[in-house]
């Protein structure tokens, strides 16, 4: 309740009340309402810098950070679980696929190599989430470099099993006389006793003694790069180059079914055989070559020799006989 004020009237010897102006009492009441909206919008600017008061557009963008933030966290998540994947194919690929292949494995440090230079990451720091950014973003790019040397490796692997597979059907891998047509496996590879000089000599082949005119098979599938008579000794003979260093020498024949320059595959008939050239009678004397060296044939029958069959052409080709050239 308001003070109520009163002067002395000389005049009439009494109290009187004082009655206040209406423009000053508005003025006062204007003056408080002025003060208390001043008051008020300095009280409004110091909470909204403070974490009292939210904006709507803070409430809004802190919500956002929040899915944001959770986003991030399932992302890195997922990515472990891809890696956990990632992992597992990359030992399936040094323990399985390049061991099946004769490949060295890929090097765990060359797997995990990390990224070296200037900070890739520092437009990504400053913020208030930057760490769990950071790692994820690390992680991404770790993932991906992993992905990409798996990717190359995968790609090498193919062309393994493309070259593999080439290889299979190139490598002399079958009898070139057919069992049904031998008569004897009269010599092996070895020292043997010559059969014009009776010196004992090494003898870089087999011979397979059969009748004249018996069909001649290639072993392995290659390309014919000689028909001809005119290497010492060997008569009418056929050279096949198969690739990967092998090369196979068929001679001794008395009539060619190939000639120079022409593709064959495994099975083919490629002549036949006969006597011709430092021969003592009708057979194949059959070479195989690798990397410009004479190797044993014997190593290159699995192809349709039973276990028996082989064991009996061991036996027989590891006797050191006469050969018959």
């Amino acid at each position: 309740m308001s003070k109520v004020k009163y002067y002395y009237d000389a005049e009439t010897l009494s109290y009187k009340k004082i009655e206040e102006k209406a423009s000053k009492k508005f003025g006062r009441i204007f003056l408080f309402a002025l003060s208390s909206i001043l008051v008020g919008f300095i009280g409004l600017i110091f909470l909204l810098n403070t974490s009292i008061i939210n904006t709507p557009k803070e409430l809004s963008l802190e919500r956002e950070v929040r899915n944001f933030r959770l986003q991030y966290e399932l992302l890195d998540k997922k990515m472990q679980q891809i890696e956990k994947v990632l992992a597992n194919i990359e030992d399936r690929d040094n323990s399985i696929y390049r061991v099946y292949f004769e490949a060295n494995p890929i090097p765990e440090e060359q797997r995990r190599a990390g990224f070296g230079g200037l900070n890739r990451y520092q437009s990504l720091e400053g913020y208030q989430n930057s760490d769990l950014i950071i790692n994820t973003t690390k992680h991404m790019d770790i993932i991906q470099k992993q992905l990409v040397v798996q990717s190359k490796s995968l790609d090498e692997i193919a062309k393994m099993a493309a070259d593999r597979e080439e290889l299979l059907a190139a490598i002399p891998a079958i009898q070139p006389v057919a069992n049904e047509n031998l008569k004897r496996m009269a010599s092996g590879y070895g020292w043997r006793s010559d059969p014009f000089t009776k010196v004992r000599k090494r003898h870089w082949g087999m011979d397979f003694s059969a009748p004249k005119g018996t069909p001649i098979y290639a072993t392995g599938n290659g390309k014919v790069i000689r028909a001809d008579n005119r290497a010492s000794g060997f008569g009418k003979h056929v050279r096949i180059d198969h690739g990967f260093g092998y090369v196979t020498i068929y001679a001794h024949m008395t009539e060619y079914n190939v000639r120079r320059g022409q593709t064959v595959k495994r099975g083919d008939i490629i002549g036949f055989v006969g006597s011709t050239g430092r021969s003592q009678a009708p057979h194949l004397h059959y070479e195989v070559w690798k990397d410009r060296k004479r190797i044993n044939p014997i190593n290159f029958y699995y192809g349709n020799l039973s276990p028996e069959e082989f064991q009996i052409l061991l036996r027989n080709a590891s006797q050191e006989n006469q050969s018959l050239d």
